[in-house]
């Protein structure tokens, strides 16, 4: 069985979401409105749509663009790269809770549990003249934010949540990686037939944690540590082998990640713990991150 959060994890994870998603709304409150992105021709070339989750859509990043639900940031990876190449038109329809299944069907959205209403398909974003696409996805179908709360252990000498996750020999997290391969190899064809002529740029997921941990500043045992970390780089190497099959250009986030994981100072982690110490979401990127995966991506395609 998959252990369920004890009261001491639930008031970790919530009391850190609850904190950050309420700064957040309150810097969205009191900001000047964000103007929308131009949807015509403005005079210079392209027409970029971003799609994806939680990891490319910035939440409690200030500011808040977009429905609230999708925790939109204005300085996500698609924004920041959006400002470096300057597209005729940009639509960002990234979104927190976002799976494969979202990008052909409608999301229901919430905030601390309270519904914000419900976004179109992403794929609706997508059109013939799009010439750039960038995607990050795949971590709410192998639900690997989930598997890294059941992981908390304040108690160094309790049994690790690897034991759980790979109780009779079956790796439960590696069966959710590969079930997920053949729903990314469908959402690049569904791309692919919408937007013929898009270059598609797909993302992995970054450091989230270094080799070994770095209990308690982090509250996941060493083992824990590197089978998370390990379970994200599986579930990279998909992204990256259907990048391969399906002509997309696969961006590498881990290894340019080095020195900037969980484990680091709050000026130099890209990716926030389970306590944030920047505005952003608990196991997510923060400003820095997103900013420095667009220099990342933006380099990987020339831009």
């Amino acid at each position: 069985m998959i252990p369920s959060y004890t009261p001491t994890k639930r008031r970790l994870i919530k009391g850190a979401l609850s904190t950050f998603a309420l700064a957040g709304l309150t810097v969205a409150t009191a900001a000047p409105a964000v103007a929308a992105a131009p949807s015509g021709n403005t005079g210079q070339a392209g027409v970029y749509v971003a799609l994806g989750d939680s990891m490319a859509s910035g939440p409690l990043i200030p500011d808040i663009t977009g429905p609230i639900g999708c925790g939109r940031s204005t300085h996500n990876y698609a924004h920041e790269l959006k400002a470096r190449i300057d597209p005729a038109a940009f639509r960002d329809v990234t979104c927190s809770g976002a799976s494969t299944k979202h990008m052909t069907e409608s999301q229901d959205t919430s905030v601390l549990g309270q519904s914000t209403g419900t976004v179109p398909p992403q794929f609706d974003a997508l059109s013939a003249d799009t010439t750039l696409v960038t995607m990050t996805i795949g971590g709410n179908d192998t639900g690997l934010v989930g598997v890294a709360q059941d992981c908390v252990r304040v108690d160094p000498t309790a049994k690790p949540c690897k034991d759980d996750y790979t109780e009779g020999g079956v790796d439960k997290v590696a069966e959710r990686v590969k079930e997920f391969e053949p729903k990314l190899s469908a959402v690049l064809d569904g791309i692919r037939q919408r937007s013929p002529n898009a270059r598609v740029v797909l993302t992995g997921y970054g450091l989230y944690i270094k080799p070994g941990g770095c209990w308690p500043t982090q509250p996941v045992l060493p083992v824990d540590a590197d089978y998370l970390q390990a379970s994200v780089n599986l579930m990279n190497g998909v992204i990256e082998r259907q990048a391969a099959a399906h002509g997309a250009t696969y961006v590498d986030l881990v290894g340019p990640s080095q020195g900037h994981d969980t484990c680091q100072s709050s000026s130099k982690r890209w990716i926030e713990g389970y306590v944030p110490t920047n505005l952003a979401a608990p196991l997510h990127p923060n400003r820095s991150g997103e900013e420095n995966y667009a220099r990342i991506i933006g380099d990987r395609i020339g831009a």
